[in-house]
């Protein structure tokens, strides 16, 4: 009985050793392989990357392929070298998530050079310099953070105090696209500093206030009412100038015609205008009498 028990035992006992080897066998492997993937990393096309060591940029940028590291040491922080675009929406559209921009934002509200409230939208298309990502990655950190501390601080900034340097009709008429413009030079060089290169910057639209919209339409119809009632008013006026000038022309040329009539040239206008035969009747000259000359 006893080497019954012993054997049992011994044969539990062979199994959970057996069953430890494996687990500690299976957990080898599967720190192998997650030390095995840990120590290899992409970079994909359209990126560049940088690899920290202890908080230490280690090397120099990081083109696309495939690279080593140490395992579970070095943090490799990737840049997109594509175009970038940071937008500002309405809170509408901003909720909605109705924009395919890289990074969204709410509208910039500020106010024109005559206190009128205005809200503007914009576009900022940029790309990451590859050439200065390692100084990129000192300066200002992740992505991310770049687009926080310079893309949407500094056109927020310029989108905020370009406009108050206009008026609110020149803004409401058409002048977005000479802000637009003038809002890309002061970032240009600012996005360069920084190791970011500024491709376009957009103003797609301004919104006023409803107030300041209805007022300005109705000045416009006011002023379109003014400007046919003086074409009108010009019609008229060339009108009567037309009819003085025609009858002065008349009466100048009947006084020209007079001037010239004489009792020769009457004569000779008669005698042109004769066709040769007599007259077939005449009258006396002191009675009513008419004789027929044919008989």
């Amino acid at each position: 009985m006893q080497n019954v028990l012993y054997n049992f035992f011994l044969k539990i006992n062979m199994e959970n050793q057996k069953a430890k080897l494996i687990i500690v066998a299976g957990t080898g492997i599967a720190l192998a392989l997650i030390l095995f993937a840990s120590t290899f990393y992409t970079v994909r096309y359209g990126t560049i990357a940088v690899v920290t060591r202890f908080g230490e940029i280690v090397g120099g940028s990081v083109k696309p392929g495939l690279h080593i590291k140490v395992p579970f040491v070095d943090q490799v922080l990737v840049y997109r070298t594509q175009k970038i675009i940071y937008e500002t929406l309405s809170t509408e559209a901003y909720s909605n998530s109705q924009s395919e921009a890289d990074y969204q934002d709410y509208a910039v509200d500020t106010t024109t050079k005559d206190g009128q409230q205005i809200s503007v939208r914009y576009t900022v298309r940029f790309s990451v310099n590859p050439n200065k990502v390692k100084e990129i990655a000192e300066k200002l950190g992740t992505e991310q953070e770049v687009v926080e501390k310079i893309v949407k601080t500094d056109s927020r900034i310029w989108a905020r105090n370009m406009p108050r340097s206009y008026s609110a009709i020149d803004l409401y008429t058409g002048n977005i696209q000479e802000v637009s413009e003038k809002i890309s030079e002061k970032l240009a060089p600012l996005f360069e500093e920084n190791g970011i290169t500024l491709d376009e910057f957009g103003i797609r639209s301004i919104n006023f206030q409803d107030e300041y919209v209805t007022t300005v339409e109705q000045k416009q119809i006011e002023k379109e009412r003014i400007t046919t009632e003086e074409y009108i008013a010009q019609q008229e006026e060339f009108k009567k100038k037309a009819s003085i000038t025609r009858a002065e022309g008349e009466a100048a040329a009947q006084k020209l015609q007079q001037a010239t009539l004489s009792d020769n040239l009457i004569k000779k206008l008669y005698i042109e205008k004769w066709d040769g035969k007599l007259p077939t009747t005449t009258t006396g000259a002191d009675s009513g009498l008419i004789l027929n000359l044919n008989k």
